[in-house]
């Protein structure tokens, strides 16, 4: 699933004490890059509760305290983490987008994006169910989460909507709803059975129920072209100086 909230600040990281040097800062960049690799495998395949910071330390070659230095705790680093993730979803979806079907078809190509990078899916999978219990410091999180992600959602199928592009009956927020279940429960099954189903194919197959002409994307592509091509030629037509009608009459004879 994609999430449209900004990344916001996490309490928790360490702070900064000055602007540090370019090759200090670069190297301090790509180091929280690779703790946060680390952990994204580690919180994956354990949970939160069960991952530790001594594994994700170990897979990077430092100590723990070395680790502490980057992320000050361990909610601290989950937070991070999560922003990490959702960063590289908002990349790839924009629902922001007026065109509100163009919105879903990106969305249904963030699970092809998914199914190439399991762990991204691990994660997620482990860490939402881990985070319904409230005293989980992602249960706020992900409460947020999918009511950013159903405002989103729900919007793009509202645009669908005004271009009567839905199909008859098909109520935007409920289908926002529908949507979510869909992509959480593809992903569960992928997991168990790498086998059995294509994720992106089954959304793409769901919004094909929902919306007019959702297959036509290569058709509209076309028909863009072709108005583009036919207004560079009138462009060229009224340059030369020989309007149609005139270049007409100049061809028929005297009376």
């Amino acid at each position: 699933m994609t999430d449209t909230t900004p990344a916001v600040t996490r309490e928790g990281t360490a702070p900064t004490t000055g602007r540090k040097p370019r090759g200090e800062y670069a190297k301090s960049k790509e180091t929280r890059t690779a703790i946060l690799d680390a952990a994204l495998e580690v919180f994956a395949q354990s949970g939160y509760r069960a991952g530790s910071l001594r594994e994700v330390a170990e897979r990077v070659g430092m100590s723990e305290a070395g680790l502490l230095h980057h992320f000050r705790s361990k909610s601290a680093l989950l937070m991070a983490l999560l922003d990490h993730r959702d960063n590289l979803s908002r990349s790839r979806v924009d629902f922001d987008m007026p065109d509100g079907v163009e919105a879903l078809r990106s969305l249904a190509e963030l699970a092809r994006f998914n199914a190439a990078h399991p762990g991204i899916v691990e994660l997620y999978c482990v860490l939402s169910a881990e985070a319904t219990s409230p005293d989980h410091p992602a249960h706020d999180y992900f409460k947020n989460r999918y009511m950013s992600v159903r405002t989103s959602v729900t919007g793009s199928f509202e645009r669908a909507a005004a271009a009567g592009r839905l199909n008859d009956g098909v109520d935007p927020a409920r289908a926002a709803v529908a949507t979510i279940a869909l992509m959480d429960g593809l992903q569960v099954q992928w997991l168990l059975d790498r086998t059995s189903t294509d994720m992106a194919a089954a959304m793409h197959e769901c919004f094909r129920s929902l919306i007019r002409g959702y297959d036509l994307a290569g058709l509209e592509n076309a028909l863009d072209v072709l108005d583009a091509h036919a207004g560079a030629d009138g462009e060229t037509t009224a340059a030369s100086g020989t309007p149609r009608d005139a270049a007409a009459d100049a061809t028929e004879p005297d009376a």
